[in-house]
């Protein structure tokens, strides 16, 4: 199965914290199942980590591709379908990097492994 990997799951994940569930951490330790890392993920962890508000064990820049390669991780770059189709999000959730996971998911037909309690009310299915 096929799935994107939210970002505080991708952080947890990599930080072995117990916050994350015991469903998303057994999915994540399946080796048939193929995980995502949107671009926005990176991008979110690029911003919080360059404004001192999350502190990584290395840059940004080589912990997220490293973490990702370790955990047999692929890319989901950001497509103008993605983009586009957040417009057509109900107004739930107002985090920009949520909404456009959301539309990943939505446009790719992907779960979101994710704990945030707004997602499920998206038409989507999570994985938690």
């Amino acid at each position: 199965m096929r799935a994107l990997v939210d970002t505080h799951v991708f952080l947890w994940w990599n930080m072995g914290d117990p916050q994350l569930s015991d469903r998303a951490r057994e999915f994540m330790r399946e080796a048939t199942n193929e995980l995502f890392v949107s671009a926005a993920t990176a991008w979110e962890i690029a911003i919080k980590a360059g404004c001192g508000r999350l502190s990584l064990p290395l840059p940004p820049e080589v912990y997220v591709p490293d973490r990702m390669a370790l955990h047999r991780m692929r890319p989901l770059p950001i497509e103008f379908s993605h983009a586009l189709r957040v417009s057509g999000l109900p107004p739930i959730h107002q985090d920009p990097f949520d909404r456009l996971l959301i539309a990943q998911c939505q446009v790719e037909g992907l779960p979101l492994l994710t704990a945030d309690r707004h997602i499920p009310r998206y038409d989507l299915e999570v994985i938690w």
